[in-house]
């Protein structure tokens, strides 16, 4: 979540709005693996997987930092004392907003649909990759890294 609560205030209100460490490398990883696939198969494959590729991470990265600030907005309602008000219609408009998409590049001929699907399986790949960096630094360094 891009918002957290601030524990450092005495009264525990308010929200830093602040990323946290974890959640900026895990938006790197997703644009450094998009990247580093849309290169990969421009040089193996052909330029509509890559344009798949590039527009599949991107609507993953775009799907991530929407979640996040839905969430973060969710849980500052609750750190107030409020009545979460989550408004259903724009979660589900997230999906829809993401699925038009697919479906308008797929159906113009633009991309593939599993090159779409694996741009938009990034965030899946990232999140292996800050494991991997965690256990290393868990056990080659016996270290706790945040």
């Amino acid at each position: 979540m891009s918002q957290t609560a601030n524990n450092g205030n005495p009264e525990g209100a308010g929200v830093s709005t602040l990323p946290t460490r974890f959640e900026a490398r895990i938006l790197r990883f997703m644009m450094a693996i998009t990247a580093i696939g849309a290169v990969v198969t421009l040089i193996v494959g052909n330029w509509r997987i890559s344009v798949g590729l590039v527009i599949g991470g991107a609507l993953a990265i775009l799907n991530h930092r929407w979640l996040q600030s839905s969430t973060a907005a969710a849980f500052s309602v609750l750190l107030e004392g409020q009545k979460p008000q989550i408004n259903l219609a724009k979660y589900v408009f997230r999906y829809l907003v993401i699925a038009s998409v697919v479906l308008i590049v797929y159906e113009l001929g633009i991309a593939p649909l599993p090159a779409i699907v694996a741009g938009l399986s990034s965030f899946v790949v990232a999140v292996f990759v800050e494991a991997v960096r965690e256990l290393y630094f868990a056990i080659i360094q016996r270290e706790e890294i945040s």
